[in-house]
């Protein structure tokens, strides 16, 4: 044994030992802020690493073998610590290289994020302005001043505008100008402030680019409440000459168009509008009051019919509303909005998701959310819902593809950023899932939390999503007992015991009559090991918000109800064979013989 440490020392085989881990410890770290400013998928980050390990047990054995310029012959022990090394290295290999378990990722393709593309000169991210009134109490109206012009540059075909959630972002988490150009991708940022006093209106704006944080242009607007189209028209044309983008159409008349004649309806419109971005749920039945207000004041105002239209839509999502009734004053708002201005894009998706609410009508739903997107390609909302519908049907890929379009213009989106996160969750890779989720929890969505329960359990932490879960699905549990959340989590992440007290819970609550349960219930039932139970109470009862069971349906964790014989009898039931037919088969099923879907 002496004689084996006497021959290290002389082939300084611990000096390489020592060398090779540090530089590889600095390179790994370089890797990690590169893979992080070039977006490269994890799965790149973890090849270059695995390399690296091999790479110690490469160098180790060249180390020995030539150390005194390969003098010496290796002994038996010499070869057994060897082989030692190899064996060691072959099982760091393999750690690393495995897929993360408690998820498999074969069914859900996961799509890596590319390369940014070069920031184009004309771009432009219009930051939520400043309430500079007296009692600074007009936000929701400096915001729907930012965010009418945002919406009027959005049309210009020759200019990039970052989307309105993501540039409204930095109006809670202040940043430099260089920060916020590099994160939304814009050469050029509008900044402003509103005073509003009685009638009277002074929007100051201001156009900053971000390379040399150069003040182009800047200028103050003065008017009254019904100049405020005009005052927007101004600065937006202000924009375009600075950038010198070309108008095309009846942009080179006007780029704002005067959505109403009414300032009161203007200013209903405005508060309901912030409510609804929000989705301060609580208030909605604010916001309807005021968006109806509006319309009595100037039944052609045809953006307040088509807000109070999707207002309607998400409302299923969040209260246990008359769903019929619901449906009819979407249609009813809906058709209002188009007759009056057929260009918009918002009524086609608030009909689509309605449909899809009101009776699982997918073949309408698919019709309006694509006339949406013929109408504005760029809608994020349109891209949103419609992505989401389609991998609830197991569309996988296209849906993805819409997700990624959103998020390629408003970054920000939260739920968008958290839905990508759940996709990459599925998919096995959960270090970038982790990320997406993580951002779309530094938002304030609270909702977020539940994947990241689920993450930190898959990582071997039951403790960490037993605490989590809950603070993320208490709000989606209302008509439960307070606790209950609390019960499922130890359930599906805890012993036996637990699991128990869970299923008691569950029974008690659907022993009684319910119109509809929550999208939870059967979600939780499937994580407890009850995929025929939750299966029964899809095709018994109504579900609120179906998106997050049917999307489990299509992921790794919906095989066993996948695999049930009565599958098949839920599909028809949910028009999900009539759209395959029409428009093929999802991802994960194909045609049998007998003409029948067979889902793996």
């Amino acid at each position: 044994m002496d004689d084996f440490l006497q021959r290290m020392k002389q082939r300084k085989l611990v000096q390489w030992a020592l060398a090779y881990i540090a530089a590889a410890f600095a390179l790994i770290q370089v890797i990690d802020v590169v893979a992080q400013r070039f977006g490269w998928p994890a799965l790149l980050e973890r090849v270059l690493i695995l390399a690296l390990v091999l790479g110690f047990v490469v160098t180790l054995v060249i180390a020995w073998y030539h150390g005194e310029k390969g003098a010496q012959k290796a002994t038996g022990t010499e070869l057994l610590i060897l082989a030692l090394l190899l064996g060691i290295g072959g099982v760091l290999v393999w750690r690393m290289a495995r897929t993360t378990p408690g998820v498999d990722a074969a069914p859900v393709a996961a799509t890596t994020v590319a390369k940014p593309a070069a920031i184009p000169d004309k771009s432009i991210a219009v930051l939520a302005f400043t309430d500079l009134s007296p009692g600074h109490d007009q936000g929701y109206f400096s915001d729907g001043m930012a965010e009418e012009i945002l919406n009027a540059l959005a049309q210009v075909k020759d200019l990039k505008v970052a989307g309105r959630t993501s540039s409204f972002y930095y109006k809670d988490h202040p940043a430099d100008m260089h920060a916020i150009g590099q994160a939304l991708g814009v050469a050029n940022i509008l900044e402003g402030s509103v005073r509003k006093q009685g009638n009277q209106v002074r929007i100051t704006a201001q156009l900053i680019r971000v390379a040399d944080d150069r003040h182009l242009w800047s200028q103050a607007y003065d008017g009254d409440l019904s100049d405020v189209f005009k005052l927007q028209e101004n600065i937006a044309r202000a924009i375009t000459d600075q950038l010198q983008v070309v108008l095309t159409g009846g942009q080179k008349a006007r780029l704002v168009a005067v959505a109403t004649t009414s300032p009161e309806a203007h200013s209903l419109y405005l508060q309901a509008t912030s409510i609804f971005n929000r989705r301060d749920s609580p208030r909605f039945p604010d916001a309807i009051a005021d968006l109806q207000q509006a319309i009595a004041l100037d039944p052609k105002f045809a953006r307040a019919h088509s807000r109070l239209a999707a207002l309607y839509a998400v409302q299923t999502s969040y209260s246990n509303v008359d769903v019929a009734q619901t449906h009819a004053n979407v249609m009813e708002q809906a058709r209002a909005a188009l007759a009056l201005d057929p260009t918009l894009a918002e009524p086609h998706a608030a009909m689509a998701l309605s449909w899809r609410e009101m009776s699982n009508s997918h073949l309408q739903e698919r019709d309006e959310f694509e006339q949406a997107l013929r109408l504005d390609p760029d809608d994020v909302t349109s891209n949103f819902w419609f992505g989401l519908s389609l991998i609830t049907e197991g569309y996988h890929e296209r849906g993805i593809a819409l997700l990624d379009h959103a998020l390629a213009i408003d970054p920000m989106m939260p739920n968008v950023v958290r839905w990508r996160g759940i996709m990459y969750m599925y998919a096995g890779d959960l270090d970038r899932a982790e990320q997406y989720l993580k951002r779309a929890r530094s938002t304030g969505l609270s909702i977020a939390d539940r994947e990241l329960a689920f993450i930190a359990f898959d990582r071997g932490d039951a403790a960490t999503a037993i605490r989590q879960w809950p603070d993320g699905s208490r709000d989606l549990l209302l008509d439960l007992p307070p606790g209950n959340a609390d019960i499922f989590a130890a359930g599906m992440f805890g012993d036996a015991s637990a699991k128990s007290r869970a299923m008691a819970v569950l029974d008690a609550y659907l022993a009684k009559p319910h119109a509809q349960v929550s999208g939870q219930i059967p979600v939780v039932m499937i994580l407890l090991g009850q995929p025929r139970r939750a299966l029964e109470l899809l095709r018994t009862t109504r579900i609120s918000d179906s998106s997050d069971i049917f999307v489990q349906i299509w992921s790794p964790l919906g095989k066993p109800i996948r695999a049930l014989p009565e599958f098949p009898a839920l599909l028809k039931e949910r028009g999900l064979v009539e759209l395959w037919d029409k428009y093929g088969p999802p991802d994960l099923c194909r045609k049998n013989a007998a003409g029948d879907y067979a889902c793996h």
